[in-house]
């Protein structure tokens, strides 16, 4: 018998499989695919976490998954002795089906190892469980959560104790721990929970935690004097934000917010949203309505678990356009910039850190300002351990940390993105430019007009099934063998590969390091200036690319972005115009 069809018939047969568990299974019992899809391998445990489809299996999402996971944690902190286990771990859910069950699971195995756990009383924010964290001085958290995927996924995100995702070999002991772990026979049953230690948290770190974004306000008096005229429309997306964001704004002087009915209410199904992500335009349909109705210029969305934001703003014609994450990011930079200036408030060393996937646009406003800038792999983890190295040092003043994919984060109290104080600051920021007569869009194509225009277009091609992981793998393997010359007619001068941890420059021949941690990720860089960057997702079965132009106008930068496009296209075999987000 095969090795998946056992594992099936194990979960079939043991006791400790709930019946609709069993049920779900004996319906799937002739599909030889499904079945190799949800017992033919194991959800990874990569530096983030889990994350899959909810159902029964050993690569699904369920109570035994997340329990054996919890297991793996539990017994590597229990290897750090009584005082770890004593420090305790904070838990944390979002809104999706399931996730607050997951997260009782969690407490359940935890205390029955002796572990202490500071449990949140209902769905936060993501930003708050790695505040909480910190606050609380835990030696881990755990946030059952699966960010803006679609509602059949959920996920789980293991923190350490300075309330960043591990990047050292954490993550490696826990994978180690959950893999010589039996699923039933090794996990503690729900039976041996220690009510004892679970402490309930509540309203109180709400108002701590609210106080710590509002500390951050970098010119607190641009929404007081803005008020009457600022409209604010809002929406969670049916997630975690539903609440805590609503309030902040208004503490920092909002008078006119307007939420979307149908989604500030927390539902794990999403009513209405495909992808309940304020990437896409589309998730922003029901917000434009009400912004119309109310005449405002501003629309903030967060993601089902509160860590990122999108924004739509008014071009000059009145029409809602979307503000991409490198745009916000740029935004956010010169503003804060800016607005420190203004006050005589800049601070003597400060710097800023991105991820190497994000728009150069960054490096142009750090220079103009004076503000040193770090360059990392993607993943808040990475901008952490930047922000640790300066602390342990005792150097430097950290003003903002942020990623393309409309993740921002700044202030000391958090080490993940944050969608609380990154929704605070652009409502800050749209006043700040509101009383000198522009727009969020005004406000960018000034940015344009001073630093260059910068643009970029994002592409992805997934490859689920059975055989994704080979095919994802082997795609990029061609990348590297097949190193193209050009790009959108200009040469290609450096090549790195973080995976080989090398970087050629083309011109010269010369090969060198490339500074940061291994990873399977390809970056070429041309001689005008675009870059192109292809990486296999972490949490998603799709590889994706990054192409990021710059021109002398918005017309140019988007041909240039276009262009670029087509040239990866030609190097991945495809017609032009069809690799798309």
């Amino acid at each position: 018998m095969e090795a998946y069809r056992q594992r099936y018939e194990a979960w079939l047969a043991s006791p400790a499989v709930d019946e609709a568990s069993k049920a779900e299974l004996r319906a799937i019992r002739d599909d030889e695919d499904e079945l190799k899809m949800r017992f033919g391998s194991t959800m990874e445990f990569g530096t983030g976490g889990l994350r899959s489809k909810m159902g029964a299996g050993t690569n699904r999402m369920n109570f035994f998954t997340v329990a054996q996971a919890t297991e793996g944690v539990a017994r590597l902190i229990e290897s750090f002795g009584e005082e770890a286990k004593a420090r305790g771990v904070m838990l944390g859910c979002d809104s999706r089906n399931n996730s607050a069950a997951f997260d009782r699971r969690c407490a359940e195995v935890l205390t029955a190892h002796g572990i202490k756990c500071y449990l949140f009383d209902e769905l936060r924010p993501t930003p708050m469980l790695s505040a909480g964290v910190r606050y609380f001085g835990c030696i881990a958290g755990i946030n059952i959560t699966a960010s803006h995927n679609p509602s059949a996924y959920n996920g789980y995100k293991l923190y350490w104790e300075d309330g960043a995702q591990p990047t050292g070999d954490i993550a490696t002991k826990v994978a180690d721990f959950i893999a010589s772990s039996d699923i039933f026979a090794d996990v503690p049953g729900p039976e041996k929970v220690n009510e004892d230690l679970i402490v309930s948290v509540g309203a109180d770190f709400d108002e701590i935690f609210m106080n710590l974004c509002m500390a951050e306000q970098v010119y607190p008096d641009a929404v007081r004097r803005d008020a009457d005229e600022l409209r604010v429309v809002y929406t969670p997306l049916c997630g975690a934000g539903y609440r805590i964001v609503p309030e902040v704004l208004r503490r920092i002087g909002v008078k006119n917010l307007y939420t979307v009915p149908s989604q500030i209410v927390p539902n794990g199904d999403f009513p209405g949203l495909d992808k309940p992500n304020p990437e896409y335009p589309a998730a922003f349909s029901e917000g434009i309505q009400i912004a119309e109705e109310v005449d405002s210029d501003l629309i903030i969305a967060n993601d089902p678990d509160c860590d990122r934001v999108g924004v739509m703003a008014r071009d000059a014609e009145g029409k809602f356009r979307c503000i991409t994450g490198n745009q916000m990011g740029s935004l956010l930079l010169d503003y804060i910039f800016s607005a420190l200036e203004e006050q005589n408030k800049m601070p003597a060393d400060p710097y800023a850190v991105k991820t190497i996937v994000t728009s150069e646009m960054a490096t142009a406003i750090c220079k103009a300002h004076g503000v040193e800038l770090y360059n990392v792999l993607t993943g808040f983890k990475f901008i952490a351990e930047v922000i640790a190295k300066h602390e342990a040092e005792g150097v430097g003043t950290f003003l903002l940390g942020y990623e393309e994919s409309y993740g921002y984060m700044k202030g000391p109290y958090a080490r993940d993105k944050d969608g609380v104080v990154a929704s605070m600051l652009i409502t800050e920021m749209a006043a700040w430019y509101e009383l000198k007569g522009m727009t969020l869009i005004d406000a960018i194509e000034s940015l344009y007009k001073k630093y260059g225009c910068y643009t970029e277009n994002a592409a992805e091609i997934y490859m689920e099934g059975l055989d994704g992981k080979e095919k994802i793998s082997g795609l990029m393997e061609k990348l590297r063998a097949d190193e193209p010359e050009t790009i959108a007619g200009s040469r290609v001068v450096n090549i790195r590969d973080y995976l080989a941890e090398t970087s050629k420059n083309t011109l010269t021949g010369e090969v060198s390091g490339t500074g940061l941690p291994k990873s399977n990720v390809l970056y070429w860089a041309t001689e005008n200036g675009n870059v192109v960057v292809a990486r296999p997702s972490g949490t998603e079965p799709k590889i994706k690319f990054y192409i990021l132009a710059n021109g002398a106008d918005e017309e140019s930068a988007a041909a240039n972005a276009k262009a670029c496009t087509h040239s990866l296209e030609d190097m991945l075999g495809m017609p032009h115009d069809s690799l798309k987000k």
